[in-house]
């Protein structure tokens, strides 16, 4: 029997299971972080502590991009 074009196989599948539970462990383990950051400096704390986070990877992506382009 032929194989149609528009079927996604088996090995897709797996490999969306695989980032799927990855995603999920990762979601855990920064809500983990996220969550004894607020305990112990308060909810704005937590959520300054995050923007710099954020920012040093924006920051880092940028630069990244820059260098590509150049």
């Amino acid at each position: 029997m032929a194989r149609r074009s528009d079927e996604l196989g088996f090995r897709f599948y797996a490999w969306m299971a695989c980032i799927v539970i990855a995603g999920g462990i990762a979601g855990l383990i920064l809500m983990l972080i996220f969550s004894r950051a607020v305990y112990a400096w308060g909810l704005l704390g937590a959520f300054f502590a995050l923007a710099v986070v954020l920012l040093a990877f924006g920051w880092l992506y940028d630069r990244r991009q820059e260098r590509e382009i150049a």
